[in-house]
């Protein structure tokens, strides 16, 4: 693979990656909107957002081992067909439930672009590249909650909410000319790879025993569910507590989206001169002292707007070199099986990611502690899990025969 074919590759695994943010948050601002045109309350159409969230971690755990049994692109074309499908039958809903059950189906269809692209890379680049690759995804796909809510509302203002899903369609279909026309296949056909649900469940039990990848898949997605809690619950802390317009909180919204922006592109530069353990050791200490810090400081009454901004950016900004190293180290122990570590570990970040956010909704007592504990307490147990796993790690590559390649970024100190 050239320069040039490496670039177009990564550019596109981006892309696929960005569907899921820009199909999650282009159409929060037709909320309203929808729900006057299809006479139900916005309550009532948030429930479409969890069938989306429902179909995601669902659909991960199907889409997995069809990359391993069908190769990377014939399972991609077949989402992506669903995903438009369903996109244009989300423009024509004429009930609410009409519009869950499609955005459920969308999210079937579209899921295997959020798996797909973590297992293309563990085929197409060396194990030691991983780290730097994901963290240029992060840099497409960081972009996209930023410019989705802004598209979707000038959309919804000028053409109607309808069109969010006509662009989504068009999306859809911009990706899968990409896909025919552009993308190498990564991975052959297995046939010896069964479909049998018993056969599947081995498989994923296979994944998850492995010491290396129960580590930082775990660690990983749990510290990452700090994020999922201030999506759920920043809102209320910014707009209600702190009481900033919509237009301000857009744009603390944005400066710690860039945050994490910035330090997905400076953990390229670090991986010159560490490995991805030593990285993403330092930082889940790093973000579980800040997580203390903020919890202290709303138990205590020190906080006020600009304080809680810089600890959250602080915060949020460490996911730019946690995500993409524990990703590195939980797809390096596979290759026959990418498709499938892949697709769990997305369920995992789903699943601890929805938990998050419920709990901040559930544990909203008016103050910015419910909050701040979460995001703490998921930082403080992605440390415990990779420091205990660690050990287990190192003590496996001394006692058995394990593939040299994987463990490399293993050091120890």
């Amino acid at each position: 693979m050239n320069k040039r074919q490496r670039s177009g590759t990564i550019f596109i695994l981006g892309l696929l990656s960005a569907l899921g943010p820009f199909s999650i948050d282009m159409y929060l601002p037709g909320f309203p909107a929808i729900a006057a045109d299809l006479q139900t309350s916005v309550d009532a159409v948030s429930y479409s957002l969890s069938s989306f969230f429902i179909g995601v971690c669902t659909g991960q755990l199907i889409t997995g081992p069809l990359l391993d049994r069908f190769g990377r692109k014939r399972p991609l074309y077949v989402g992506l067909a669903i995903y438009i499908l369903a996109s244009l039958g989300c423009a024509v809903s004429e009930s609410v439930e009409m519009l869950i059950g499609f955005r459920f189906v969308q999210a079937l269809g579209g899921c295997v672009c959020m798996v797909a692209p973590g297992a293309i890379v563990r085929d197409l680049f060396p194990v030691h590249e991983n780290a730097k690759i994901f963290s240029l995804l992060i840099l497409i796909l960081g972009v996209s909650p930023i410019i989705a809510p802004t598209v979707g509302s000038y959309v919804v203002s000028k053409m109607g909410w309808q069109t969010v899903f006509l662009v989504l369609t068009g999306i859809g279909a911009v990706l899968l000319t990409l896909l025919i026309f552009f993308l190498p296949e990564s991975k052959q056909p297995d046939p010896l790879m069964s479909l049998k649900p018993v056969a599947i469940f081995r498989n994923y039990r296979q994944v998850i025993r492995h010491p290396q990848y129960a580590t930082y898949a775990f660690s990983g997605a749990i510290a990452a569910a700090g994020l999922f809690a201030y999506l759920a619950g920043s809102p209320f802390v910014f707009m209600k507590l702190y009481e900033v317009t919509e237009q301000q909180y857009g744009w603390i919204f944005a400066l710690i989206a860039a945050g994490l922006i910035t330090s997905s592109q400076l953990n390229n530069v670090l991986l010159k001169r560490y490995s991805s353990e030593q990285i993403i050791k330092t930082v889940f200490r790093v973000q579980t002292l800040i997580g203390l810090i903020l919890c202290m400081g709303a138990v205590f009454g020190w906080l006020n707007l600009y304080s809680t901004i810089a600890l959250m950016f602080l915060f949020l900004s460490c996911q730019g070199f946690s995500f993409p190293n524990s990703a590195a180290l939980s797809m390096a122990p596979f290759t026959k099986e990418a498709g499938s570590a892949s697709a769990l570990m997305g369920a995992l970040q789903m699943g601890f990611g929805a938990l998050a956010s419920a709990l901040a909704g559930i544990l909203n007592n008016g103050t910015t502690l419910p909050l701040a504990a979460i995001m703490a307490a998921c930082a403080l147990t992605g440390l415990v899990i990779q420091t205990i796993g660690r050990k287990k790690i190192l003590y496996r590559s001394r006692m058995e025969d394990v593939e040299e390649e994987a463990f490399e970024m293993i050091e120890k100190f």
